[in-house]
């Protein structure tokens, strides 16, 4: 029994432990499921991001990669010629130089990956579909020179042997590369005028190297010490080493370009053809250094008088009027104030090149931190600080110098942003106080705060104790500004009553003057409304009686050429009888002048003698429209047979009333 218990006992432990390195298997299995299904969505999404890569041509990553780029094109540059004229040089390096070629072929095809994968703007908007960045790209000029400066040539090698390193030649097509990572340097730099003159530095020095590789594979072609114009004989312990090779390379090449010091004269057709090519290149070469440097003396001196106000024209001035001694000392020390500690006084002008959002930036970022210490503008809205901060204008104020004076008119307030001011008394002597950085002054007079017993008068005399650096607002700014922020100027004006009242400043009638005074100002803008309503009314019935009267004009007009055309009409008989009736019955008759009674006349005569009414438009428009369609069926054939038949009934009335 004791046999089986412990059997029984035994057999449940082994089960025990399979269940449990099942249990175990089962969880790493499923550990390892969870791990595979992780690494499959990594890789999944790796691919998708792949894929899906786009770069901005705006961010940092591109132009820096940019920068990185000059590297092998440069290198590609100077290393080939170098290589290819100086064989010595090209085999005792070779592992280097070929190591550096194939990771200058690397990074060529990662700029091309890059390419295909940088996106482009289309009407604003940065395009990311890979698609179309690829058809894009492929479609471009910089494609097949990109493609053919990635072509293996260097199987080249195999022809040629690899002491030929001009079978690499198709690298140098990456230029336009070069060029824009130049141009972007230039707008990003800080000094641009310093970076034009340091790539044309390095352009002269690449093409310096290339005159050199070529004057030293010229004389190897002629033969080394064969003249004095040629490279010295190389088996020379003095011209034996590389470096001497290159150095007095490039020092015959560089006196050439610049036309320093007595070169050689050349005894061969080949040397006088490399001379006179060099000698062209070197005008071209100098013309470009002297019109570079100029360039750059031209735009220094543009941004000088751009930042600065232009001292002789000043000078000029003050010479011509014959200005004291110690008045110009002291503009001539402003100016150097100015020149020396770098102070801009001209900042609305500069920062006009850009658009007004921008600057609108760069003047709450510079400005704004000043003019929010201002008390009476803590509380107000950031839009209207960011509209202020745009009619700030700087002032410096040299030593002794007065910003107000007292009971002068106030027409601006005052920012302290660096110097120390004192108020002094009317001697100019005693001190009553010390305004330093962040204080301000005036901003009660710009306000036209009502009650005020000061008006718009200075109530302190303040100079400058040594160079000070002033903000000033205009009352003008100032108004148009709050013109568009009612709430800000209500709370302005309620801020300056405090003050004034604080100083006793501010009269006690103060408050029912204002109330008056916008009640007046009330019934004034209602009145100019009502204005403005009648005047628009008065215009409309203007113009209305104007086309009236035109249209009354053009009726008469038509009116007289109806009754003229009715005269030609009438038969001879009738005419005696129609001076008769122009005759009144007091023997009264019309004048000449009178157009309208002999017109009626003519048109009661005609109708009474004829039975013929007053033809309405319609009769008009019809009669004419017989007339041209009689003109038409022939015209020429004599009186129309409508007028005869007038004519005849006309004669048998006439009869019968002469019989009556």
């Amino acid at each position: 029994m004791k046999q089986s218990a412990d059997v029984g006992i035994q057999g449940n432990q082994w089960q025990r432990l399979l269940r449990g390195q099942q249990g175990k298997k089962v969880t790493e299995e499923g550990h390892d499921g969870v791990k595979s299904e992780e690494k499959s969505k990594t890789k999944l999404k790796w691919k998708v991001n792949l894929n899906e890569w786009v770069v901005d041509p705006a961010e940092h990553f591109y132009y820096v990669w940019l920068q990185v780029m000059i590297f092998p094109i440069v290198y590609n540059w100077v290393i080939i010629i170098l290589r290819t004229c100086f064989t010595t040089i090209a085999m005792s390096y070779l592992p280097v130089w070929l190591t550096l070629d194939y990771l200058a072929d690397i990074m060529y095809l990662v700029d091309m990956i890059i390419t295909v994968h940088t996106g482009y703007l289309d009407q604003g908007i940065l395009i990311k579909d890979v698609t179309q960045l690829r058809k894009r790209y492929l479609r471009s000029k910089s494609s097949l020179s990109d493609l053919v400066s990635l072509l293996p040539t260097d199987f080249l090698y195999f022809v040629f042997g690899i002491q030929a390193p001009l079978v690499r030649i198709n690298r140098l097509l990456r230029i336009p590369r070069l060029n824009e990572a130049l141009d972007r340097m230039e707008t990003r730099t800080s000094y641009p005028n310093t970076f034009r003159i340091s790539k044309l530095m390095i352009y002269i020095f690449v093409l310096i190297h290339w005159n050199a590789c070529l004057y030293f594979a010229l004389s190897s072609y002629i033969g080394f010490g064969s003249d004095r114009w040629v490279y010295p004989n190389v088996t020379t312990p003095e011209f034996a080493s590389m470096r001497r090779q290159y150095f007095y390379c490039f020092w015959f090449s560089a006196q050439i370009f610049t036309t320093v010091g007595d070169t050689p004269l050349p005894n061969r057709e080949e040397e006088y053809l490399f001379m006179i090519a060099d000698l062209l290149i070197a005008v071209l070469v100098f013309a470009s250094i002297v019109g570079n440097v100029g360039n750059v003396i031209t735009s220094l001196r543009d941004r000088d008088n751009v930042f600065f106000p232009d001292h002789e024209l000043v000078k000029a001035y003050l010479r011509s009027h014959h200005i004291s001694k110690e008045l110009r000392q002291r503009i001539d020390s402003w100016y150097q104030h100015l020149h020396i500690n770098k102070k801009i006084m001209r900042e609305n002008e500069i920062l006009q090149q850009l658009p007004v959002h921008l600057r609108t930036e760069i003047a709450v970022s510079v400005h704004l931190p000043t003019l929010s210490k201002v008390t009476i503008f803590q509380s107000c809205e950031k839009s209207l600080l960011a509209e202020l901060v745009l009619k700030l204008t700087p002032q410096v104020f040299s030593p002794g110098e007065y910003v107000c004076r007292k009971g002068d008119v106030g027409h601006e307030m005052y920012i302290i942003r660096e110097g120390k001011l004192a108020v002094v008394a009317d001697d100019g002597v005693t001190e009553f106080a010390v305004l330093s950085e962040s204080n301000f002054f005036g901003e009660i007079s710009i306000l036209n705060i009502k009650g005020n017993k000061s008006g718009n008068r200075r109530t302190a005399n303040i100079r400058s104790i040594g160079y000070s650096d002033l903000f000033s607002l205009s009352k003008e700014d100032l108004t148009e500004v709050l013109s568009e922020f009612p709430a800000a100027k209500r709370h302005l004006e309620e801020k300056g009553r405090q003050i004034l009242t604080k100083m006793g400043m501010l009269e006690e009638s103060g408050e029912h003057v204002d109330e008056e005074a916008d009640k007046l100002e009330n019934k004034i803008g209602s009145l100019e409304s009502k204005l403005e309503i009648l005047q628009t009314k008065l215009a409309r019935l203007m113009s209305e009686l104007e086309s009236s009267h035109r249209k009354m004009q053009a009726r008469v007009e038509q009116l007289e050429w109806e009754v003229a055309a009715m005269e030609l009409q009438l038969p001879a008989g009738l005419d005696g009888e129609v001076e008769k009736q122009r005759q009144g019955e007091d023997g009264h008759v019309t004048k000449e002048g009178d157009g309208e009674s002999t017109k009626e006349d003519v048109r009661t005569v005609v109708g009474d003698k004829c039975g013929l009414k007053e033809p309405d438009d319609g009769e008009i428009d019809r009669g004419r429209n017989r007339e041209e369609g009689d003109d038409k069926a022939g015209k020429g054939d004599g009186p129309d047979i409508g007028h005869k038949d007038e004519k005849e009934t006309c004669g048998k009335r006439e009869s019968e009333e002469r019989e009556g």
